[in-house]
């Protein structure tokens, strides 16, 4: 009995030194020209055979101090009263005279916190991971200042490397003397519903928080979670995540970063046990091309998909619901270009199976603009594949009209006489013309395609130009032409 406690022990030791060398050692760099260089751990996560685990303590040790809280403020400036003498008790004592003190003349400025989240730092040079609405500030007020405090107390001022809305993914940079305690990264792609899993942040901003669940899905699209024209692949769990939480850690247990805590769904603004993480396949996917190129290329086929149910698929003669239907595509777009039509149902694109609409997007997204692929489609009971030149999403699938850097994902076009027949806009309406308006544009609400934009704060527009010149940060009243009227409607920049 002691020979074969002895050899169980020994093979167990073997095991857990096999997993420290390979977390320790295996350096692979998704894009070997990337500047991102971190420790990923490709192993599939393994039940032990022998004892059963009853604590973790090594495991959170070892990932916890990769965890660091995030802080995000704007400077703001205090101006005191004019012209009264400053209290002499203040010169007397050597006491700073406080802001508001009578006689303050010069403005002085002040932090102002805008929100409390986290971050995982995932190289030892000092780039880490956290959300994009944690670096935005609460209420999206721009960011002055991100500052990061580890688990040791040291803190740092965070520059923003990048950030992505699209995905909840923001990169920050901090410079320190020292090697970073980063952790190891595993390959999302192999989780498994029932997965141990651990949640560490800095929930409500009271220290870094260690809470355990398991995996409860994966591949959650369809909450809307980040908005329209997001993309979306959440790990699902039912450790407890809570506010500050956001864009903290998600590990195994193996103590390997598998996820980005991001959001939750809760009446109460509580855990209630549904928590969402974005995968790590994604966010390094996105971190790599910030760091790369401050933006992330996303492909495009030109398209607009839909889900189908079981009506639709009775109706276009299909056994089942996967796939996505094309519900309209894109004039001169990728998928025009190489004879995609409306009433195609896309089941697979370069192999990958496509199960949704939502799929798709995804999918497509993550490809790079230029690439060519092959899409399998059924059209008319038959189905064929077609190979399209992906184009890019960062821009607009239009050749003429112009973007304006203010209104992001809004496409302007003035209005000459091939336009004003072309969209029968009365003679005596001089403006901008509203030619397209994209899906995740923030203005999307109210800016719709078609409409002629008059005026800007009370000066009359003609060219995309005077958007930049008239408009302003704060609310802008904006005089328009739609459907016949003419109305007012408010932009806040």
């Amino acid at each position: 009995m002691e020979s074969t406690s002895n050899l169980r022990l020994e093979m167990k030791n073997r095991f857990i030194l096999t997993v420290l060398l390979v977390a320790t050692f295996q350096l692979l760099l998704g894009d070997a020209n990337s500047d991102l260089r971190v420790t990923i751990d490709n192993t599939r996560i393994k039940p032990s055979k022998g004892d059963p685990v009853v604590t973790y303590a090594e495991v959170l040790e070892r990932a916890t101090p990769s965890v660091v809280a995030v802080y995000t403020s704007r400077i703001v400036t205090d101006r005191g009263g004019r012209g009264q003498p400053v209290p002499e008790i203040f010169r007397q004592f050597g006491l700073p005279v406080p802001d508001n003190a009578p006689g303050r003349d010069a403005p002085r400025e002040r932090r102002e916190q805008l929100g409390v989240g986290s971050g995982v730092i995932i190289s030892e040079d000092g780039y880490i991971i956290t959300n994009h609405h944690v670096v935005q500030g609460m209420r999206g007020r721009a960011a002055d200042e991100i500052r990061v405090k580890l688990g040791d107390g040291s803190e740092y001022n965070a520059d923003l490397v990048g950030s992505d809305a699209k995905t909840d993914v923001a990169v920050l940079k901090i410079e320190a003397e020292d090697s970073l305690p980063a952790v190891t990264l595993a390959d999302s792609d192999k989780l498994k519903v029932g997965d141990v899993v651990f949640a560490i942040g800095n929930p409500l901003d009271v220290g870094l928080t260690a809470t355990q669940g398991i995996v409860s899905a994966t591949g959650r699209d369809s909450y809307g979670i980040l908005g329209p024209g997001a993309y979306e692949d959440f790990i699902q769990t039912d450790a407890a995540i809570n506010l500050g939480n956001s864009g903290g850690a998600l590990i195994d247990a193996w103590g390997r970063l598998i996820g980005i805590n991001t959001a939750i769904v809760s009446r109460s603004g509580g855990s209630i046990g549904i928590g969402f993480a974005i995968p790590l396949n994604m966010v390094l996917n996105v971190a790599r091309n910030l760091i790369d190129s401050g933006e992330v290329p996303r492909g495009m086929l030109g398209l607009f998909p839909g889900n189908l149910d079981r009506d639709l698929a009775d109706a276009f003669g299909l056994d089942t619901t996967k796939g996505a239907l094309v519900n309209q595509v894109q004039e001169d777009s990728p998928a025009e270009r190489a004879g995609i039509e409306h009433g195609d149902i896309i089941t697979e694109v370069d192999g990958i199976e496509i199960e949704s609409a939502q799929q798709l997007r995804l999918e497509v997204s993550q490809m790079l603009p230029g690439r060519e692929v092959t899409v399998t489609l059924i059209r008319g009971g038959e189905t064929m594949q077609v190979p399209v030149t992906l184009g890019s999403l960062n821009g607009m699938a239009y050749s003429e009209g112009e973007q304006s850097g203010y209104i992001r994902g809004v496409l302007f076009e003035e209005i000459d006489e091939e336009v004003r027949d072309k969209f029968s806009i009365p003679e005596d309406i001089e403006g901008l013309l509203v030619a397209d308006v994209e899906a995740d544009s923030p203005f999307a609400e109210k800016l719709e395609r078609l409409m002629v934009i008059l005026e800007v704060n009370g000066e009359a527009v003609e060219k995309p130009g005077d958007i930049e010149e008239l408009f302003e940060e704060g609310m802008n009243r904006i005089y328009i032409w739609a459907g016949g009227q003419k109305r007012f409607i408010v932009l806040k920049l």
